[in-house]
């Protein structure tokens, strides 16, 4: 039976073009609904130019018509009437609707959704709306894409929330691999210089924010100039949309353009237009090795599997998902801030003129493949029922209460402890222990009072609170 669904996207949405894999995601699957014959109805922000309703199917219309605040992140901050005034689109939409989905978080107030069977996808772990949408969801089902992602909301909100965990479901991104597969560079050109097909060419296809990366791909840049010799080195990096109008970006893009500068890689490093998706097949082609080195916590980290589908080998820092998504024998990972290992392995890469192989390819469309993914997310929107609501509490932990490694720590083999969100390393024994000795979990008497509520106070363990 046919449904009507209401959607909500704090980010932009645009008929041709993408801000990011979350958005790309979303098109996937409205486009999937779409097919099926339920009618959507999706309220966005709305950027300059990007105000008039249009559809991406004959029954799937896009309204952006909210008013946060743009450049993300930050939307809330905004006059407090755009957020009455979305309250009030989205609220009445979703009283017109028979499901309410909310892609990406961001929609904080569950008394707007309260009345039908909404399911929320959360895509993000350290933007702050939509950490307090995870604190506050009174969802009736809670999709995440990654076991990373789900362990860690599943630790923190489960405290507050016994049984959150039972509306919890990952799913995995998938993909169009007739779409991301190896595209002969012809028409990337129209955006880049075509003299980059003359060189070896480093990745870096991601926004200006540090954490994903830049300084340390400029540091492995530094070394395969002048330790391996790759002189004619170019690195490829995108200009964001708002790059020469938001001051925070430009920002950005002067400070890393002075570094640049003093590391002599002026001619290396490559600045350009922001591909289309259209383009992004030859791009991802066009180049020898993806990087994706930095400290950022991805929830998912789309452009990894987009470039092994393009033929283009990825090398992945060990944060978050990237630490398990993919078997090690298809993806190189490096432990974050590991320049010297980032640069040789990109060197041996770009040595042997290394591709993505036959057995990765088979895996990948064989585990991460988007007829799965939109009918998985298909299945749980359209067969979401109203659930009590949670009833929340403050956990009370005591001298029974077991710990152990918090989901977003991992124990490095030779530089610590490396926790997620504190990006950095620890070298505690102790607690290297416990965790190879009680991967479980560990008593409380097990450990000095002091380095216990350290530890929970710095984030390294969890709290094993009973239902």
């Amino acid at each position: 039976m046919s449904k009507k669904i209401a959607v909500f996207s704090m980010t932009p949405l645009f008929s041709d073009f993408a801000m990011g894999g979350g958005q790309i995601q979303l098109k996937k699957v409205a486009l999937h609904l779409g097919e099926q014959g339920h009618q959507l109805t999706i309220l966005s922000t709305q950027r300059e130019g990007s105000s008039r309703p249009f559809r991406w199917h004959e029954n799937v219309e896009i309204r952006p018509i909210l008013r946060f605040k743009q450049p993300y992140p930050e939307p809330y901050f905004t006059p407090l009437y755009h957020i009455a005034n979305a309250m009030r689109y989205v609220g009445a939409a979703i009283a017109n609707a028979d499901i309410h989905y909310s892609h990406d978080g961001g929609l904080i107030f569950p008394y707007v959704y309260q009345d039908i069977p909404t399911v929320i996808s959360l895509r993000s772990i350290i933007y702050p709306e939509t950490m307090q949408c995870a604190f506050l969801f009174q969802g009736d089902e809670w999709i995440l894409p990654s076991e990373h992602t789900r362990a860690s909301y599943e630790a923190v909100v489960g405290q507050f929330a016994p049984g959150v965990a039972e509306r919890m479901q990952t799913i995995h991104n998938g993909f169009d691999w007739e779409t991301y597969r190896y595209a002969e560079p012809r028409d990337i050109f129209e955006v880049i210089p075509a003299e980059i097909a003359n060189h070896p060419t480093l990745l870096f296809p991601h926004r200006p924010e540090e954490p994903k990366g830049i300084y340390e791909v400029l540091q492995v840049a530094e070394k395969l100039v002048r330790d391996y010799g790759w002189h004619d080195l170019r690195v490829l990096v995108p200009r964001w949309l708002d790059s020469e109008s938001e001051p925070g970006n430009r920002a950005y893009y002067d400070k890393l353009k002075r570094r640049i500068h003093e590391g002599g890689l002026g001619d290396a490093f490559v600045f350009h237009d922001w591909i289309s998706e259209t383009l992004i097949p030859e791009y991802y082609s066009l180049a020898d090795v993806t990087m994706c080195i930095g400290s950022l916590v991805e929830t998912f980290g789309n452009t990894v599997f987009e470039s092994l589908g393009c033929g283009t080998p990825a090398i992945v820092s060990r944060v978050g998902p990237f630490r398990d998504l993919l078997p090690a024998e298809h993806i190189d990972r490096v432990d974050f801030g590991d320049i010297d290992s980032a640069a040789a392995i990109a060197h041996s890469i770009l040595s042997e003129r290394r591709r993505t192989s036959p057995s990765t390819l088979h895996y990948l469309k064989a585990e991460f493949s988007q007829e799965a993914m939109v009918k998985a997310y298909a299945d749980v929107i359209v067969n979401a029922v109203k659930k009590p609501p949670f009833q929340y509490r403050v956990p009370q932990l005591s001298e029974y209460t077991r710990y152990r490694l918090a989901p977003w720590c991992y124990v490095s083999l030779s530089k610590g402890i490396y926790h997620d969100f504190r990006n950095s390393y620890v070298v505690d024994e102790r607690l290297a222990q416990l965790n190879r000795e009680h991967p479980e979990g560990f008593a409380s008497e097990a450990v000095d009072p002091e380095n216990l509520h350290a530890w929970l106070d710095d984030g390294y363990i969890v709290p094993l609170v009973k239902a």
